[in-house]
């Protein structure tokens, strides 16, 4: 007290006391929850980097294990979560159901013995340091001393020093995003790492995976960036006032206007995919296909793929082939090519939206593949290794194959035929080239006020829970739009014996547009009889085998984007996804054409402007489009055909 005065400093010590006495609190200080019954332990660590920034870390260890193999995950998507599972409301005292969801195949982490490691990648939920999406390696894009790969190194360095149950042999496996993180870790990879399996690996972002697809703008990924980028958890989350995702996007235009109306200019990513629209040297430095071709091959690597994978179709194709020429011996790089959609090799993969597989593909593949192939580099027994170099579903006959390299009709005495499909005029297809007493061209109006259905509506958002379908959409029945005035429909006679296909159908499309920029989508479609036997809502489905879009301004050169020339028959040519697949005797080959796919793709104004993310309303105009089949002007689907030599 000075002069008869409380200071300050009284005054707030006066004012923080209770005003009633105070019971004892009944909550412990830190309380230390007792786990006898568990048949595992779980430690969370915090683990230095190289630059001081320490990575939250979670690790899991079966009760006595003793020289466990560890098998490390890398996530963006909240490490504590993904290990601690809820079952019937509770935290389950045994490990496997405790693992069991998104990232962690169960079975041959329990059945193996292995010790479970989940990192929180840096800047995301528990780990320190900043966030940037799919971290570019050190240089050009990167000049700070870390990346992926150097934060991967550190954390298996840390991991083999201090966790004495394990042999000190790592594995790193992840898919999607997670699927990234262990082709980072190939790049310079620390000694520890014996095997590096990406599923669904995120690979070049701009030809084929997440945000473009040969320049077309994924726009129903913009939640995705909203709320991974927003919060360090995740916790703001997109909104909507629409039951339809394709009235929500129609309402704001253009993505750039979306962008702008959600804030998402707040964003770094965001802002870095409106200013790079085109295949420049941000997109090319940092696709990992192109990053590992330059790397030398020191660690085995299983690439895992969905055949129907509606996020990430092109990557891990893309790494294989990038990798497969530094496999000398035939014996580094592997390829497994399920019939799944992303992810699905860890869940039951029996079926696929109406396809069904008469058995659990999903199980075959981790009990006969996985399993066994880690098991092979990372138990010190080293048992044999069973596993092909190339394990591939073919979809039509539903059965696995064994071979020794992709593209391969067969284990052996096959080999592939570029086969054109022509298209012709009437709706027809075939083998067979054009001639000239047909019709020349199959038009149709494109226009941006009702754009073409990427699914039949109402559009469901991105997702996988609360019974979205969007893992499905790649096997919807095609049926909704071929019967559209706006998407031309080409369909073979009935085939008289079976014709299968092993590799990327590529697109010779020769069209014309009154615009002056346009997208062309293309469909190889796999048409059922109209009556199948045993399984009648098969009869006369249209199953996509597969399917992509092109942008127009993109067809002299993916970096320098260039107006089409109105009404001129210009040439486009772009590889399908890969593809293994047999169509049926008794079915039909069919390719449809269209201008919009929607609203997973931004709508192409059809007018040709410098940056279409700001395309003004005025922009978007219809347009004539005009698919040629005549001599010297035929547009086909060379299709990748199986022939017995």
């Amino acid at each position: 007290m000075v002069g008869g005065c409380l200071t300050i400093a009284s005054q707030a010590a006066v004012a923080l006391r209770p005003l009633y006495p105070q019971l004892k609190s009944e909550t412990p200080t830190q309380f230390k929850p007792s786990r006898e019954a568990f048949d595992y332990t779980i430690r969370d660590v915090m683990i230095p980097m190289r630059d001081g920034v320490h990575l939250h870390t979670v690790i899991v260890i079966p009760k006595g294990a003793k020289d466990a193999p560890i098998l490390l995950t890398r996530t963006p998507y909240d490490a504590s979560g993904m290990v601690t599972h809820m079952v019937d409301g509770h935290q389950s005292a045994h490990m496997g159901p405790a693992l069991q969801g998104y990232d962690n195949a169960v079975d041959t982490i329990i059945d193996g013995g292995y010790i479970r490691v989940i990192q929180d990648i840096r800047g995301k939920y528990g780990s320190e340091g900043d966030y940037v999406m799919n971290r570019p390696l050190r240089g050009p894009l990167n000049d700070t001393p870390v990346d992926e790969s150097t934060d991967t190194w550190d954390t298996i360095d840390w991991l083999v020093k201090h966790l004495p149950e394990s042999n000190g042999k790592v594995g790193i496996l992840g898919i999607s995003y997670d699927g990234f993180e262990p082709l980072m870790a190939l790049v310079h990879p620390h000694p520890a790492l014996k095997v590096s399996v990406p599923m669904n690996p995120m690979v070049d972002g701009w030809m084929g995976d997440d945000w473009f697809h040969h320049g077309a703008f994924r726009q129903q990924n913009m939640p995705y960036i909203y709320e991974q980028e927003a919060t360090r958890d995740n916790t703001q989350h997109w909104w909507s006032a629409f039951h339809d995702d394709y009235d929500l996007y129609m309402h704001y235009g253009s993505a750039g206007a979306m962008g702008k109306a959600y804030g998402m200019e707040q964003l770094g990513f965001w802002n870095k995919i409106v200013e790079h629209p085109a295949y420049d040297s941000f997109w090319q430095q940092q696709a990992m296909d192109k990053v590992l071709a330059k790397q030398p091959l020191k660690v085995p690597v299983m690439l895992v793929h969905s055949l129907w994978d509606q996020e990430d179709i092109y990557g891990a194709p893309a790494v294989y082939r990038a990798l497969k020429p530094k496999d000398t011996h035939n014996d580094m790089v592997y390829l497994v090519m399920g019939p799944w959609h992303h992810g699905q090799e860890i869940e039951d993969a029996s079926s696929l939206g109406a396809l069904k597989f008469g058995s659990d593909t999903g199980a075959y593949f981790r009990k006969h593949i996985l399993a066994p192939f880690l098991a092979h580099y990372l138990k010190d027994d080293a048992p044999p290794n069973p596993v092909a170099p190339v394990t591939a579903y073919r979809t039509g006959a539903n059965r696995w194959e064994r071979l020794q390299s992709w593209p391969s009709g067969c284990a052996s005495g096959c080999s592939i035929q570029a086969t054109p499909f022509y298209l012709h005029a009437d709706g027809k297809a075939g083998f067979a080239a054009p001639t000239a007493s047909e019709a020349k061209d199959t038009s149709y109006v494109s226009d941006p006020a009702k754009p073409v259905p990427y699914r039949a509506r109402p559009s469901q958002p991105v997702g996988y829970d609360g019974g979205l379908t969007w893992p499905q959409w790649l096997v919807d029945d095609q049926r909704t739009f071929s019967g559209r005035t706006d998407v031309a429909t080409f369909v073979s006679p009935v085939l008289d014996h079976d014709v299968t296909i092993a590799g990327m159908p590529k697109v010779h499309l020769v069209a014309s547009t009154s615009g002056s920029d346009s997208d062309w989508v293309v469909k190889l479609i796999d048409v059922y009889p109209d009556q199948v036997a045993g399984d009648p809502q098969m009869g006369g489905y249209q199953l996509a085998v597969a399917m992509d879009i092109f942008r127009g301004r993109y067809r002299e050169s993916y970096a320098h984007p260039q107006p089409l020339t109105p009404n001129k028959p210009l040439l486009y040519r772009f590889d399908l996804p890969t593809a293994n697949h047999m169509f049926r005797k008794g079915h039909r080959i069919m390719v449809q054409v269209q201008s919009s796919w929607f609203p997973l793709y931004d709508r192409n104004p059809q007018t040709y402007v410098k940056n279409i993310f700001f395309a003004k309303p005025s922009d978007y105009v219809k347009a004539t489009q005009r698919i040629y089949h005549a001599p010297g002007e035929a547009s086909y689907v060379e299709l990748p055909m199986v022939e017995k030599r």
